[in-house]
């Protein structure tokens, strides 16, 4: 019996751990609807993923309602249905508290809460009709432990509620059959991270290195594959989460 082709829409997909998903499920054969903000990055991830499969663009802020539905609608338009979201679009601003500016809150709480709750609303509107899905959130390590070395207190706010959201969309969506989970992301090589700063970074988990964006897609792909597993989220951090002095 043929297999039909699952579809994955990736939120950030122009660089880092985006792009890297992206690049990963498109050599599985899946089909994979990117978004980044800056058309101008998603059409170069677009001319270089182009050779390897099925790969469409949808640029604009996903922290605006409207991106999503863009997104969602062209998604089905091309390739009939979503079988997987993967809310990777994310900022971290570290800086002491007293430090944050009006723009800084405007920022995060615009990509990191805005720009899960629109995706994550379409996707399980779609999905709880069509036989469930993967919803899986790219969230952060330091949201599950923080560490005096990196006062976060805005990542690890919306980070860290996105871990806990991801526990409570898992017990609201099983009777649909969409599995939502998380991988809690160490601090890992990509555009984010200057080189220079890599020494540093890699004295954050008990490691002692950066993590490597491949390490965050063979556990995106686990979440993918297991269909038993929901309401995890797991971290890949070289062991931060677990405490680091």
């Amino acid at each position: 019996m043929e297999t039909k082709t699952r579809t994955v829409v990736i939120t950030g997909a122009s660089s880092g751990i985006g792009f890297a998903l992206a690049r990963a499920y498109l050599q599985r054969g899946y089909n994979v609807v990117g978004n980044a903000r800056r058309p101008e990055r998603l059409q170069a991830a677009e001319q270089t993923l182009r050779s390897v499969g099925n790969f469409v663009t949808v640029d604009g802020d996903i922290g605006l309602e409207e991106t999503s539905r863009r997104l969602f609608e062209r998604a089905i338009a091309c390739f009939g249905q979503v079988d997987i979201l993967v809310n990777n679009a994310g900022i971290f601003i570290a800086k002491p508290v007293a430090e944050y500016t009006s723009g800084d809150i405007d920022r995060l709480i615009d990509t990191n809460l805005r720009g899960f709750l629109y995706p994550t609303r379409a996707a399980v509107a779609h999905m709880s009709g069509n036989g469930g899905g993967h919803i899986i959130n790219i969230t952060a390590a330091l949201g599950m432990q923080p560490t005096v070395k990196v006062p976060a207190v805005l990542p690890v706010l919306t980070k860290g509620g996105l871990n806990q959201a991801t526990r409570a969309l898992a017990v609201e969506l099983a009777r649909y059959g969409i599995k939502v989970n998380a991988v809690a992301p160490g601090v890992i090589d990509t555009p984010l991270h200057s080189p220079e700063k890599h020494a540093f970074l890699a004295t954050l988990n008990p490691s002692g290195r950066v993590g490597q964006t491949q390490d965050i897609v063979d556990a995106v792909l686990y979440l993918t594959d297991s269909d038993f597993t929901t309401g995890a989220v797991l971290p890949v951090d070289g062991g931060a989460a677990a405490g680091c002095s």
